[in-house]
């Protein structure tokens, strides 16, 4: 395992493992009849113009470049550690740029970074529940990045029928070449500007809810029992902030 990290922490090593992981998301894309569920609205806004920040749990991050009907092109959250720095090579095959930062360091910075690509007229990819969970359990980045550029929030999911679930705190999911996949989006939530504490606790929630939602449909329509969520953080003045959330 030691050696195996010192090359994935290797510039070479980094470089040849996310040339490999885009090769495999290609490769999945390519063998696997897919469906979109739902995408109606975000094609009306790409084709506008209009940027959203679409969100998705992070185990459910493997084919999210491929989300579209085309490959969708955002500039993703992506924490700066090396897990983070390989899924951003990764992602970089397909066209996504990145923002650097994490829950625990830089949150405020990517934040602001977020909210000027959405001013700038980018999209922005976020997993609420990144980088170390609870599993499927939204933080609050999201909601605040939404609320601050004035954009709403997309949900969305995938599934497929041939697949692994791995043992790893997001239960993440891995999909397998040679059978059906779907994709589906949820409608769209919109968090006012001048939304006070209690309005933008109950936007996380309802984020929260409606990625289980689309998530747990995309499990159904591939024929698999859903991932559970983890357990909640316990309500009140201990639970940690997280300014914004961020992939890897």
């Amino acid at each position: 395992m030691k050696p195996l990290k010192r090359l994935l922490g290797s510039e070479a090593g980094q470089a040849a493992a996310a040339w490999l992981a885009a090769l495999y998301i290609r490769l999945v894309f390519r063998t696997n009849r897919w469906c979109w569920h739902g995408f109606e609205v975000a094609d009306r806004m790409a084709r506008a113009g209009k940027p959203f920040v679409v969100c998705f749990w992070h185990g459910r991050l493997l084919m999210m470049p491929c989300a579209q009907r085309r490959p969708m092109t955002y500039h993703m959250l992506i924490s700066g550690h090396r897990d983070g720095r390989l899924i951003a090579r990764a992602i970089g095959h397909f066209g996504s740029g990145v923002v650097a930062g994490s829950s625990s360091r830089g949150g405020a910075a990517a934040l602001r970074q977020c909210v000027d690509r959405l001013s700038g007229g980018a999209s922005v990819g976020v997993t609420p529940d990144g980088p170390r969970g609870p599993r499927m359990r939204a933080a609050s980045g999201a909601v605040e990045i939404a609320r601050m550029a004035g954009v709403p929030i997309l949900p969305v999911a995938y599934s497929t029928t041939r697949r692994r679930i791995l043992k790893s705190w997001d239960r993440f999911l891995l999909p397998l070449p040679f059978g059906r996949g779907v994709f589906v989006l949820g409608a769209p939530l919109t968090v006012p500007k001048d939304a006070g504490p209690e309005m933008r606790e109950a936007a996380r929630l309802e984020l929260e809810r409606r990625l289980n939602a689309v998530t747990a449909e995309s499990d159904r329509l591939t024929g698999h029992a859903p991932v559970e969520p983890a357990e909640p953080l316990a309500p009140g003045p201990k639970r940690p902030h997280r300014a914004g959330a961020a992939v890897g």
